[in-house]
């Protein structure tokens, strides 16, 4: 007979790990703890005697968990879903707690949850779980409902899909400090012509601030004009990492958040920004490292 507390303490043992499936997959930070709570109650449900492999068991059903997620979402969302914004996960510039480090493991950054948005709930059920967390195709036919040849061709798929959509950002964290700076003072200078040399000139600015308000703005010209204005809407601004990259919090004079910008910087340019503006989830945020 397994002891209950035995249980809870291997459960707690794979949160994190679960944790961070849930966020590949869903790239939302709500969601992935509420597709971890219903792993949890789906464990109690069951008969823990009849589990050989309990981490294996806990990452198939979670899997389920955000397929079922994954496909509700999909059939109620109205806005585009390249206008929609991953949950951040903020950090210190000086670094990522150990929290963050498993939800960040395999240079998860905004650029390739954005893209991987765009893909339908199996393939990128399946790319997920085998291409970052090296689940067999037997059991992700399993989760998904077709054979493991139709798994290997869902995870194929997806692979060809995010081939060339998310662009090899730059690694080295200094050198993107350096371009986010050179931003921030041609915003803060107004200086038009500054904000261009930063700028890739086919870069993409992706805008998510709630339903009905998102937009995709392409072009140096265009997101210089679009960081100009608002520029004049913010207050003051902290330097972050986001998802493990340079980034920047803006808040309002009264103190409010008013958006927080992930960069995608390659070879000293700035090729993606990726804003989350939406009122509501912001104030889901934690934005407690603002304070450290």
């Amino acid at each position: 007979m397994v002891d209950q507390n035995w249980l809870a303490q291997k459960f707690e043992q794979n949160r994190p790990h679960l944790r961070a499936v849930a966020y590949r997959r869903l790239g939302s930070l709500s969601e992935a703890d509420d597709a971890v709570q219903e792993a949890w109650l789906r464990l109690n449900r069951s008969d823990p005697n009849e589990i050989e492999n309990l981490g294996g068991w806990l990452t198939t059903v979670i899997g389920r968990v955000c397929l079922d997620m994954l496909r509700s979402r999909k059939s109620r969302r109205e806005e585009p879903l390249d206008a929609h914004m991953p949950d951040p996960i903020l950090s210190r510039e000086d670094g990522i707690d150990p929290e963050g480090e498993a939800l960040l493991a395999d240079s998860v950054g905004l650029a390739l949850l954005v893209v991987l948005e765009t893909l339908a709930p199996p393939e990128r059920l399946a790319f997920v779980l085998h291409d970052m967390f090296g689940v067999p195709f037997d059991e992700i036919a399993s989760i998904v409902g077709c054979s493991p040849v139709a798994a290997r061709q869902l995870a194929s798929r997806a692979r060809r899909r995010l081939q060339g959509t998310a662009p090899m950002a730059d690694a080295d964290l200094n050198r993107q400090r350096e371009v986010v700076d050179a931003f921030l003072a041609a915003v803060r200078g107004g200086d038009f012509d500054a904000l261009i040399a930063v700028l890739d000139p086919d870069v993409v600015i992706r805008s998510d601030r709630g339903p009905g308000a998102s937009r995709v703005t392409r072009g140096a010209r265009a997101a210089a004009q679009q960081a100009l204005m608002f520029s004049r809407l913010s207050g003051s601004v902290h330097r972050v990492l986001v998802n493990g990259a340079a980034g920047i919090v803006s808040l309002r004079p009264s103190g409010e958040p008013f958006s927080v910008m992930g960069f995608t910087i390659k070879s000293g340019k700035i090729v993606e920004i990726d804003v989350l503006g939406d009122p509501a989830r912001l104030r889901r945020l934690d934005l407690s490292v603002l304070n450290d």
